[in-house]
Order: C-alpha cells, then sequence, then structure tokens
C-alpha cells in the first residue's frame, strides 16, 4: 500500500516476527472495558488434527484492545499500568474465565464487575415458560430486581429455569439496574471486545489459516497494534525495508 510494489505474504509474516510489538496505552483514564476470548487454530504435526485453542482479549471502551494467548497475567499486567479511573467498569459474560481476569484488575473497591445484558437475555430465552413469566422476568432484570427474579423461579420445575435461576445467583452481584445506566448512556453490553474479537479473527481465521503455536502471540500483538492505528507510526530497520 506504501510503495506500490507487491509483498508476498511469507515476506510479510517474516517481518512481523522481527518486530518488537509493544501494547499500546491507553491515552485518557479508564473507566470502562470488557473481556471476552477467541479462538485460533494451531498447526499440528502431519496426519494429525488440527487443534483450536483459546485467546483472551481486553478492550478498554473506546481506546485500545490487547490480547494474550496462555499469559492471562501478561494482559492483566498491562491493564493494571494503564490510568485506571477511580471506578472502572468491567463487563463481560458469564464465563468464569473471563471474571478470573477481571478479578486481576485494579482493587476490589475500584471495580464494577457488570454482567453483559445481552449473554442475560440469551440464557433467559433457554428457560421453557409462558411468554407472560418471560416478560415479567426480563422486566425484573432490567430494573436489577434479581432477586424477585430469583423467587419466581423457585417453583418452576424447568431444567432450564432451575439452571437459569442457579445461573442469576452465581452472578447476582453483576447484575446492575440496566435500566438506569442505559437512560444515562452507560454501556450495559460487552460489544466493544466482542467486535474487537471479530477484527482480530478476521486475520487469524483466515480460510485454511493455521499457526504455529510459538508465534501466535506475536500475531496476535501485530493484529492488535495494526487495529490500535500503530503502524502508522512504527519505524523499520535498513534490512527490513529492503526485504
Amino acid at each position: 500500500m506504501l510503495t506500490g510494489r507487491r509483498v508476498g505474504h511469507s515476506t510479510q509474516q517474516r517481518l512481523v516476527h522481527r518486530q518488537t510489538l509493544s501494547r499500546t496505552d491507553a491515552y485518557d483514564s479508564v473507566e470502562e472495558l470488557s473481556v471476552d476470548g477467541g479462538k485460533i487454530r494451531l498447526r499440528t504435526a502431519k496426519g494429525r488434527p488440527c487443534e483450536w485453542r483459546d485467546y483472551k482479549a481486553i478492550k478498554l471502551h473506546q481506546q485500545v484492545i490487547a490480547a494474550s494467548f496462555r499469559d492471562n497475567q501478561a494482559l492483566t499486567d498491562w491493564v493494571n499500568q494503564q490510568p485506571l479511573a477511580t471506578c472502572v467498569r468491567c463487563l463481560g459474560d458469564g464465563h468464569d474465565g473471563i471474571w478470573n481476569i477481571v478479578a486481576e484488575i485494579g482493587t476490589s473497591a475500584q471495580r464494577r464487575e457488570v454482567l453483559d445484558w445481552y449473554h442475560l437475555m440469551e440464557n433467559l430465552a433457554k428457560v421453557d415458560s409462558s411468554s407472560d413469566q418471560l416478560i415479567e422476568l426480563k422486566e425484573l432484570l432490567w430494573e436489577g430486581k434479581v432477586k424477585a427474579a430469583i423467587a419466581q423461579l423457585e417453583d418452576c420445575c424447568d431444567d432450564h429455569a432451575q439452571q437459569f435461576r442457579s445461573y442469576l445467583q452465581k452472578h447476582q452481584h453483576r447484575i446492575v439496574d440496566y435500566d438506569y445506566d442505559w437512560w444515562r448512556a452507560i454501556t450495559i453490553g460487552s460489544g466493544e471486545i466482542e467486535s474487537g474479537i471479530k477484527q482480530i479473527a478476521a486475520r487469524v481465521k483466515l480460510t485454511g489459516a493455521q499457526w504455529n503455536e510459538e508465534n501466535v502471540s506475536q500475531v496476535l500483538n501485530h493484529r492488535c497494534a495494526y487495529l490500535n492505528g500503530e503502524f502508522s507510526t512504527m519505524t523499520y530497520s535498513t534490512e527490513e525495508t529492503a526485504a
């Protein structure tokens, strides 16, 4: 794009692995962030099926994104080095792995853990109940009345209803007054990180793409650097420019 000359994908890949790609720092106080995970396909020995493995990513809302493969500590260390606000809203879905990462961010007094509203509704939709009861449960949860919602499900015999009740009990401290927040334009969903994962996947999930395990971290760092707009300020050595 810069020189008008085509560069082969193998050469591009070699250039990527020669770079030192550090994570991008936030340029403003971090008041909101969200955490999610994606999948990447690892190359295996000839004759063996490929393997899909998880990576995690964090988006500092309206700022920058970072991802890590099998090194959650490095990811949380990066977040804790950023200018965190007095109160940091941390959004995620119901997976334990997400909240284990969030638990390492800031201090317990500083964090405000919030369950993503849309994932909450996805789980409610699995409950086999009358439409009237589902509407009532949705209204209760929208206003953060989680104890009332749990009480409504107590006598339900449906397995999905009992699973959802357990889900609410587990995350009740993360279920907020979404109505109050929505009217004040406060984020109630983890859409920013989900969008970020899709943009990372646009590179790492190319048709037929498989990655050597030792290269995954650099590939993720490279993609995040691109998404964070770092390439416009990156400098290259004479050898790399000649290549």
